[in-house]
């Protein structure tokens, strides 16, 4: 009889079928072709389920090799990968740290500190720096900040420090370091306190008594380890020529030229910091001498002195400390109706 079926090869018999075995708990097929003995590895646990489709693919394998279109290798019969859609890992955005704004002070000092003198960063900087580290609110409380600042110090105290926190914000931004400014505009809200600058200074009489008091003693203590008389020039010149204090201090022999005829005032050492730098001014001025302020300068001339001696050092030939003179000059200043004149410093008594 005729049958539809196809004839199939006469090698089926020495080629076998195909077997399902495990390894490692996971399910393979083993088989021969062409002699050649083959291993399929399905990485299928061994399960009812799983060893169904282990045994469609051995169909298969059977099937493809009695009709000559097997596939030696045997990429037909590995498992597929899944067509499922992959999945979609979310994308993370990275959590950016806001800077505190005491850090935010530090980076600004540090850009600020080629630009100011060393005096007002060890000083002024350093003040806003302490302030700041005490803060219990964040940036997202510029509102808190300020009226935290002000149950602590003085409005105008306060008023400044956000004049500068202002400005180091306002750099932040620009640097990239944060997104606004919180505190913009936020110091106009306090207002500035104008100080009392009614000064009476003293009399050519006062002035004079006080000068030849701290030549002559007249109330030094008398067991007081330095006598008021060592002070006597450094008084006595800044009556005469009215510069600030600091600018006194760091005057050194090398800044009073000609015969005494000039004085080039161009330094100034604060005693707070002790930090040599520039006038308060920034600019230096030279300040011609008349004949009695010359004679004087020669009169406390040593015989020896070297171009960087200071003409008012202190009692151990260093910088003159001039705020320990604060007391002295009450000492003195008391005498001779301190009451009249509350607001008087030597300073002051400068030259109109």
């Amino acid at each position: 009889m005729y049958s539809n079926n196809p004839k199939p090869s006469p090698s089926i018999a020495s080629r076998g079928s195909v077997q399902i075995k495990t390894s490692n708990e996971r399910l393979q097929l083993v088989f021969t072709y062409a002699g050649v003995r083959q291993y399929l590895y399905l990485g299928l646990t061994d399960s009812p389920a799983n060893r169904q489709i282990a045994s469609a693919k051995a169909k298969l394998i059977e099937s493809d090799i009695i009709y000559e279109r097997f596939d030696p290798k045997l990429e037909k019969y590995k498992p597929q990968k899944s067509s499922a859609t992959p999945k979609i890992t979310p994308k993370i955005t990275p959590v950016v740290k806001v800077p505190t704004l005491a850090e935010l002070w530090e980076k600004y000092t540090q850009y600020k500190s080629t630009q100011i003198a060393a005096s007002t960063l060890a000083m002024d900087y350093a003040k806003i720096a302490r302030h700041v580290k005490k803060l219990p609110y964040s940036l997202d409380n510029p509102v808190e900040v300020r009226d935290w600042l002000l149950k602590k110090y003085s409005s105008e105290l306060v008023r400044r420090t956000l004049v500068q926190i202002n400005a180091c914000c306002n750099w932040s931004v620009k640097s990239g370091l944060i997104s606004h400014n919180p505190f913009e505009g936020m110091h106009k809200d306090i207002k500035r306190v104008k100080r009392n600058c009614d000064r009476t200074p003293f009399t050519p009489e006062e002035r004079d008594c006080i000068i030849s008091a701290f030549e002559q003693n007249a109330y030094s203590p008398k067991f007081a380890p330095t006598r008021h008389s060592y002070y006597f020039p450094y008084v006595k010149f800044l009556f005469m020529t009215g510069c600030r204090p600091e600018e006194a201090a760091a005057l050194q022999r090398k800044h009073i030229q000609g015969n005494c005829e000039r004085i080039k005032f161009e330094e100034a050492i604060p005693s707070d910091t002790r930090i040599k730098g520039e006038t308060k001014t920034h600019n230096a001025r030279t300040f011609h001498c008349n004949k009695s302020l010359q004679e004087f300068l020669l009169s406390i001339k040593p015989t020896k002195a070297s171009r960087n001696d200071f003409v008012f050092p202190s009692p151990r030939g260093w910088v003159l400390p001039y705020r320990s003179t604060d007391g002295k000059e009450s000492q003195v200043f008391a005498q001779f109706g301190q009451s009249r004149h509350p607001n008087v410093n030597l300073y002051s008594e400068r030259k109109q």
